[in-house]
């Protein structure tokens, strides 16, 4: 275990109104460069919350991304598992300290040394004997969300630590993603709450990957099957939107006249290979 000093804490965590004193830190920190997700969530979650939690992670396989999460059981446990079998760098601040006699929750004490031995880290601004109690779930929520680039919520009650996390990524002006879900389950009051007040929908996989500036998916192996129905200049407008365009850009870039090249897009846009949102022409 190592006491950071203050030139070692995490980019963007000193930048925030009431940093922390100390770090102690045990492993390693997210690789410089990385784009840093912090994931959070009910701590009872639905096989709903598990499924969308596992595919969006594993989507990020190859990333420069780690995950950051709380240790706590539920959405945060499966987060940091799904980053481990993506091949992710992730990150676990629990609320407490770092001795494994105090870390919270005790049934995850196993599971933070697989993180260590998978490349991980743990960090806690509090002492290592440091004894979980309720207000330090509040000041290790600053921490997680103070040095991510974006917050992603997946299921929550509508007055829960998550939403805490949420509100403080929102204060420190980072993106809050948000996973809609069903009306019928208390899980859902929490991200529809959010995503009235403007956070940031997420229904699939591509959507986290343009929050994240990651581009959208495109994988060249599987073009002969699933855009056998487009010509050759229609492949060529899927090559160029591996990264989403606006429309005048992409135009441009295809170097043939306007009207002829608004109706490759208009066939392309018929046959679900692309969609036009917020100015942008991007891969379904």
């Amino acid at each position: 275990m190592k006491k950071l000093k203050k030139k070692e804490f995490p980019e963007h965590l000193l930048q925030i109104p009431d940093p922390p004193d100390q770090l102690y830190l045990e492993g390693t920190l997210p690789p410089a460069g990385s784009k840093i997700l912090c994931v959070v969530g009910s701590r009872k979650n639905t096989q709903y919350g598990r499924d969308v939690c596992e595919k969006l992670i594993s989507s990020l396989r190859g990333k420069h991304v780690s995950i950051v999460s709380g240790l706590a059981l539920g959405i945060d446990t499966i987060a940091h598992k799904a980053a481990l079998a993506a091949g992710l760098h992730t990150l676990a601040v629990p609320g407490s300290g770092l001795d494994r006699k105090v870390i919270y929750p005790h049934s995850n004490r196993r599971f933070a040394d697989t993180i260590l031995e998978s490349g991980g880290g743990l960090l806690s601004e509090f002492d290592p004997d440091f004894t979980s109690i309720q207000w330090a779930f509040p000041k290790r929520n600053r921490i997680m969300a103070a040095m991510s680039h974006a917050v992603l919520i997946i299921e929550a009650e509508r007055k829960s630590g998550t939403l805490i996390t949420a509100r403080l990524a929102s204060d420190y002006n980072k993106d809050v993603l948000v996973i809609p879900g069903s009306i019928f389950t208390k899980n859902s009051e929490g991200p529809h709450l959010l995503l009235r007040i403007g956070a940031t929908p997420i229904t699939s996989v591509e959507d986290l990957h343009e929050a994240l500036g990651l581009g959208t998916l495109f994988d060249p192996a599987n073009r002969a099957d699933r855009y056998d129905d487009c010509g050759d200049q229609e492949k060529l407008i899927l090559e160029i939107l591996q990264d989403p365009q606006p429309r005048d850009e992409l135009i441009r870039a295809l170097d043939i006249p306007t009207h002829e090249a608004n109706i490759l897009l208009s066939l392309l846009e018929m046959k679900g290979h692309i969609k036009e949102s917020l100015g942008q022409v991007r891969l379904t």
